[in-house]
């Protein structure tokens, strides 16, 4: 049974833009394709795991060719888990909203949790760096309060959208789709911006 995994960065709930958009995905994509698992997972849930100095150490053990042990072992562990739930899927859907012109740091944590060597990524000293969750597809829904393409610098920068995807190609995806409501406040074509928004991931969702 094919699954989609659905990776949300916004804490908003029901006042998420990002999560209304990909509630009308969902919404799309379950009527498409009846027979898949969806699964949901919130990066505020309290699932995600720390990276701190016991899980970088157990990283560059790792590196050495080296048994991570003691608390380092542990902190792997929960690093692995976290992956393996990730790679578990076969389809990816990221909502994200722009926080300080890039991810939030849920997000930012996620893809540090996961991107381990013979996870997300293998090495090669010579040939350097190649990704290893291949075969899969993703959709991602960006959303900003004020940043928008075209916008000048007063209105802020985009760190957001080039990060995530440049992370997902390094990853081995490189089947993307992007869906994006940019700005959602500091304009006076919220309605009819937010409208095409929802067109757009609901188109997005027949493609994935």
């Amino acid at each position: 049974m094919p699954k989609l995994l659905h990776i949300s960065a916004s804490p908003r709930g029901e006042r998420s833009e990002s999560l209304a958009l990909a509630a009308a995905f969902l919404d799309g994509y379950r009527r498409l394709n009846p027979g898949d698992e969806v699964e949901e997972w919130d990066l505020w849930d309290g699932s995600l795991p720390e990276f701190g100095p016991a899980a970088a150490a157990a990283k560059m053990d790792v590196f050495a060719g080296q048994e991570p042990a003691g608390a380092g072992a542990e902190a792997w562990r929960r690093a692995r888990a976290a992956f393996e739930r990730f790679a578990a899927a076969d389809k990816y859907l990221f909502s994200v909203p722009m926080w300080n012109a890039g991810v939030p740091y849920i997000l930012k944590q996620f893809i540090d949790v996961v991107s381990q060597p013979g996870m997300v990524f293998g090495f090669d000293g010579e040939l350097g760096y190649s990704g290893l969750v291949t075969g899969r597809r993703a959709a991602v829904i960006y959303t900003s309060a004020v940043y928008g393409e075209g916008r000048g610098p007063a209105f802020g920068a985009d760190f957001q959208a080039p990060y995530l995807e440049s992370w997902l190609r390094w990853a081995g995806i490189t089947d993307i789709a992007s869906v994006e409501f940019r700005p959602n406040l500091a304009t006076t074509e919220v309605g009819a911006r937010r409208e095409q928004a929802r067109a757009d991931a609901a188109d997005a969702a027949k493609k994935l």
